[in-house]
């Protein structure tokens, strides 16, 4: 598994291991061995535009997950991508305030939601947000333990 952190946002001092915590969630979630996945930490006015185009919602948001064709049309690629995760730095650490988190946590947090996006988790329904909710739980608390 690989996966590719694009940081156009600059500078961060405190982030965590996003990397690491990716290839763990993807192990976790059995994804195939070949699976790539595309991290991109971008700032409030990226995000808002993304959230604009591809949602139509005219406001920011902190995480959108994007997702890739699982296989190679031809059939020859053996790399799956999965797709890409975008998270904005700012929003991020709004969000950090707002739910009295850590700024690393809520990275944590934003992560795992959408590489659960790009894995078929959905939170339109209750059920699914419960699902999807424990799952992130789950993820986060073994990744915690794994990496005290």
């Amino acid at each position: 598994m690989q996966v590719f952190i694009d940081n156009s946002y600059g500078k961060v001092d405190d982030l965590p291991n996003l990397e690491g915590l990716a290839l763990y969630a993807l192990e976790q979630e059995g994804a195939p061995e070949a699976a790539e996945l595309s991290v991109s930490l971008v700032d409030t006015g990226r995000i808002w535009e993304l959230n604009r185009q591809y949602r139509g919602v005219d406001a920011p948001t902190d995480v959108l997950s994007f997702e890739c064709e699982r296989e190679a049309e031809d059939g020859l690629s053996e790399v799956v991508l999965l797709g890409d995760v975008i998270i904005a730095i700012d929003v991020a650490r709004e969000d950090a305030l707002t739910y009295r988190s850590s700024f690393s946590d809520e990275m944590e947090l934003l992560l795992v939601h959408g590489i659960l996006h790009l894995l078929g988790y959905d939170h339109v329904h209750d059920d699914e947000a419960d699902a999807m909710e424990a799952r992130e739980d789950a993820l986060l608390k073994g990744w915690r333990a794994h990496e005290a």
